[in-house]
């Protein structure tokens, strides 16, 4: 997967994370809230092997 994907996918996860959350804030449904924090996460942590890859990239040239 190139930087690029990895990061639009990352971004996607977290936007949809932040959306369960604040939904199941909202019904009192833990399991949702705990399942848009752990999407939220692998969000973070795939924008973050984005910008690893970017910076690999970078530190070849």
């Amino acid at each position: 997967m190139s930087s690029t994907s990895d990061k639009a996918k990352g971004l996607k996860d977290e936007l949809v994370g932040n959306v369960k959350q604040g939904v199941g804030k909202v019904t009192g449904n833990d399991k949702l809230r705990a399942e848009g924090v752990v999407q939220e996460k692998k969000g973070q942590v795939e924008k973050a092997v984005g910008d690893t890859k970017d910076a690999v990239k970078k530190a070849t040239k």
